[in-house]
């Protein structure tokens, strides 16, 4: 299992249009992409289950990727928050 810990720096934080981007990055790999908030774990492959995490700016979030591809989803997610969240 590989995982990183980011802190939100979007001013909405995780709102739809990023939210929605998101399931769909983490939707291209086999491995198992979680979020965790505050001692909650949720998919990131499901929208509704992510946006009932509240994720604001300024909080902190644990990402994790286990499976076969975990490296390179690890890498990709990574990417994916820098660059949009």
């Amino acid at each position: 299992m590989k995982t990183f810990d980011y802190t939100i720096k979007d001013e909405l934080g995780i709102h739809a249009r990023p939210a929605g981007l998101l399931v769909k990055e983490a939707k291209k790999f086999t491995s198992d992409c979680t979020i965790t908030k505050d001692g909650k774990t949720k998919k990131l492959t499901q929208l509704m289950m992510l946006m009932s995490l509240g994720v604001k700016n300024g909080d902190t979030v644990t990402v994790s990727a286990e499976g076969e591809d975990e490296d390179t989803a690890i890498e990709a997610l990574k990417e994916f928050f820098e660059k949009n969240l």
